[in-house]
Parts: structure tokens; C-alpha cells; sequence
């Protein structure tokens, strides 16, 4: 394991996990994510994503229906034996027995096709902005991701950047990542690397100058020799801020809050580390201009194990 530890505004230090190897890391390698209010407008609103490569709107969903959407998941997940039996679907409380994990997986397979979840990712005032952000007609990708994370076990998702897995189409593409549900740092949110989206621009840059002999399908796929395995960036959090002189910076996230980031913005998860046992939940979803090309790829829903 990697630890990154992190000294939380009004509470003691917090230990994060993450895969690799163990590591100690200097204050000056981790930070936090800069909160921004939906109302100061489109145009500022664009100017900070341009910046930073990411934007976290603060509260821009209903909390209520976030927790609501929550609450539905995991009363459909509690048949795999996922939560505490008898407890509120909507805390998301782990169960003291391993859930059955094909079930589980199937039941999220149907999740993510149900109309309960297309409306969530489509409900009107997401849709709205992101036409304006976008100048013109949004495009929802079909393929949308919709992940549970149990606290005590050590799944993190390695860094990389998105266009890895997108590069059949434009690379104009945003993505939103949603937590569905209250996600403090223990929890392992989506941590960002500061600054990344040049760094995840140069390297694709780079990847582009190796990969000329390639076929078109080998140039699209995360899996071609001139990537590592997965299209990860590396599973070494702490090396990566060290090798880059740079930080992760991390939230303290909230029911309602969305984060749009750049499909070269380099982001992790941390492992759940609850003390209170709650499941993460989240769900990333990816929006373009109907117009710009369109990764055919992506236009069938999510199925795990489906390479992507």
C-alpha cells in the first residue's frame, strides 16, 4: 500500500491508501480542491475549468434527490447481501458478510440500463448547462460508469487520464464525476493531480509521435504497446506528485456537489477507509457537442470486463 497522510482543516490527520508502494508524503505534496459556486456564471465558471482543468460545483444538484438515487441503488444492491440488513438503503452501511458478489454485479449491470439512472444522468438542469458549456447541443455518452466501493478493502482506481479510453472520437469531451452521496476524504473520492491536464496533454502529445505505425484500432486502444497496461498513468500516487513536483489535491464532497474535469486531467480514487463503514457510491458520466465526432465505442452502456 501507499499512504499519502493529509491534515484535514478541522480535523486531526487522515491516512490515505492508495496501490503501490508504502510512502511518506511531504505537506507540500498534497492539497485541496478549490470549491466553486454555480452562480458566479458560465463564463467564470469556464475560465476556472480552462485553468485548472477541472471544476467542483458546490451543491449544484438537489441534495435530496441525490440521496434519494442513492437510497434506490443500494435497496436494489441489499438482495446481494452489499449493506447492513435492516438499516436505511440510503446510509449505504456495509454488511458484516461478504455480499454475493455475481449477483452484485448483476444487479449493477441492470442499474446502469434502468430509466431511474438515464433520468439521474439526464435530469434537466445538468443537461441545460452543459449544453451552454459545450456551445451547442450536448451528447451524453451511453456508456456511463456507475461504481460502489466497500470500506476495508484495498480497490482504488490507478491515475490516468480520460482520452486514454476515448480517443475514437473528439477530444473535446468533459467529464462529470458525481458523488452519490457524502464523501469525506476517508471515504476515497476522486483525488486530482494539480495542474495535470498539461501534463496529460504532453504525454498524449507523445503518445501520438510513437504510435504512428500503429492501426487505427491499436492507436484507440488503452492496451497498445505504447501504453501501459490498462492505460494507466501509474499506480504510485506519492511518486507521481514527487516525479511531476506537483500535488493531489483532495475534497471533502457532498451530496449535490458535481466535479467536471478535462479528459486530460490526471485523477485517482483512494481506497474507503470509513470509520463509520459507509459505502462509496458514485457515478462519472462524459458529455460532448453532438456534432464533434463521436467514439463509436461508447455508445453501448457499460458492462464490466468490457475493456474500456
Amino acid at each position: 500500500m501507499s499512504s499519502l497522510a493529509v491534515q484535514s482543516r478541522d480535523a486531526p490527520a487522515v491516512e490515505l491508501f492508495a496501490d503501490g508502494k508504502r510512502l511518506s508524503t511531504a505537506p507540500n505534496r498534497m492539497g485541496r480542491l478549490e470549491a466553486t459556486d454555480p452562480g458566479i456564471g458560465l463564463e467564470a465558471i469556464r475560465e476556472r475549468y480552462e485553468r485548472d482543468g477541472y471544476v467542483w460545483l458546490k451543491g449544484f444538484l438537489k441534495r435530496d434527490d441525490v440521496l434519494t438515487f442513492r437510497g434506490f441503488v443500494f435497496s436494489h444492491l441489499a438482495r446481494s447481501g452489499l449493506i447492513e440488513a435492516g438499516s436505511d438503503p440510503a446510509l449505504g452501511l456495509v454488511s458484516g458478510a461478504e455480499p454475493e458478489k455475481q449477483l452484485a454485479d448483476r444487479i449493477l449491470m441492470a442499474l446502469v440500463r434502468s430509466a431511474a439512472y438515464e433520468g439521474f444522468c439526464a435530469q434537466p438542469r445538468l443537461t441545460r448547462f452543459m449544453d451552454q458549456l459545450l456551445s451547442g447541443i450536448s451528447y451524453l455518452h451511453k456508456r456511463k460508469i456507475m461504481r460502489f466501493t466497500r470500506p476495508g478493502t484495498p480497490t482504488a482506481t490507478p491515475a490516468h487520464y480520460d482520452l486514454v479510453y476515448l480517443r475514437g472520437g473528439t477530444s473535446r469531451i468533459v467529464t462529470a464525476w458525481i458523488p452519490l452521496g457524502d464523501t469525506p476524504v476517508d471515504m476515497g473520492g476522486l483525488v486530482y493531480l494539480e495542474g495535470s491536464h498539461a501534463i496529460g496533454k504532453r504525454m498524449e502529445e507523445a503518445f501520438a509521435e510513437k504510435s504512428v505505425e500503429l492501426s487505427a484500432e491499436e492507436r484507440i486502444s488503452a492496451y497498445n504497446r505504447n501504453m501501459s497496461e490498462g492505460g494507466w498513468v501509474s499506480k504510485d500516487l506519492p511518486d507521481m506528485a514527487e516525479r511531476f513536483d506537483t500535488r493531489w489535491l483532495i475534497a471533502d464532497y457532498e451530496a449535490g456537489d458535481v466535479v467536471l474535469h478535462s479528459p486530460y486531467m490526471i485523477h485517482a480514487s483512494t481506497t474507503n477507509r470509513s470509520a463509520e463503514g459507509r459505502i462509496r457510491l458514485s457515478t462519472d458520466i462524459r458529455y460532448q457537442n453532438v456534432e464533434d465526432e463521436i467514439d463509436a465505442r461508447w455508445a453501448n452502456h457499460w458492462t464490466l470486463g468490457d475493456m474500456l
